[in-house]
């Protein structure tokens, strides 16, 4: 494993991922697949081993493990007007261990051809999980304001962002003192670097500096979807997953 303060990626890892953009077919991958493997799995996996440990001290909570985390190369194309079959950049996800691989709120990474990206929150929430987290604001947005506009969380993750309403959802008065935050449909903090910070000595560092400082937003976020009646059935295919 490489030094702890380094990075496990190589110019070789983007030079890959730039080369898979402008050759995006089954046949190139296949007769560069062990590339693939050595500058691009192998130290994705690496970060990963990685954070499993680093976890443990600020987000025990939170996955890092390749069957999980790790996205597939492979692209679903079913229902995609895109029909490249390869996605072009390495990108892992570390959700709450009782919420599957696609549930609540989490912390994410990816690296691309052209930009590294470092953050989390929620992406995609289901409607029912979006509702809650409502509730949760209209509750406690004295806390969620302590987590996100922190000297900081805004110095190194920046402001929350995501989608928005135009105006305070149905139930919520309009003059609600998080009326701001309670027109988000999506939670995201983090930021963009350039693609050749893949392998710069600064990016595990400045990777458990972002993850540090995002964890309680993922917290907050998951707190009240954690704290919904558990499906039976959803949770007995969770556990088969």
């Amino acid at each position: 494993m490489p030094p702890r303060q380094g990075s496990p990626f190589t110019r070789k890892t983007v030079a890959f991922l730039r080369s898979l953009k402008r050759n995006n077919d089954r046949e190139w991958f296949k007769a560069h697949k062990s590339d693939y493997e050595q500058h691009v799995r192998a130290p994705m996996i690496a970060v990963l081993a990685r954070l499993a440990d680093d976890f443990r001290g600020f987000a025990p909570e939170l996955v890092s493990d390749p069957k999980v985390s790790l996205f597939r190369i492979y692209r679903d194309t079913r229902f995609s007007g895109d029909k490249t079959p390869l996605k072009t950049s390495a990108a892992a996800h570390f959700p709450h261990k009782t919420l599957g691989k696609s549930g609540g709120a989490g912390l994410y990474f990816e690296i691309a051809p052209q930009a590294v990206w470092i953050g989390g929150g929620i992406y995609m929430p289901e409607s029912d999980e979006l509702a809650a987290i409502r509730a949760h604001i209209d509750a406690r947005h004295r806390t969620l304001r302590k987590i996100v506009e922190a000297k900081s969380f805004v110095r190194t993750a920046g402001a929350l962002h995501g989608e928005q309403l135009t105006r305070v959802p149905r139930g919520y008065v309009a003059d609600h003192p998080a009326e701001h935050y309670l027109r988000f449909r999506q939670f995201l903090a983090g930021r963009e670097y350039p693609a050749e910070f893949a392998y710069d000595a600064k990016f595990y560092p400045e990777l458990i500096r972002m993850f540090r400082e995002i964890a309680p937003l993922v917290r907050f976020l998951n707190e009240p979807i954690l704290a919904r009646p558990v499906d039976p059935l959803a949770f007995a295919e969770m556990k088969r997953a």
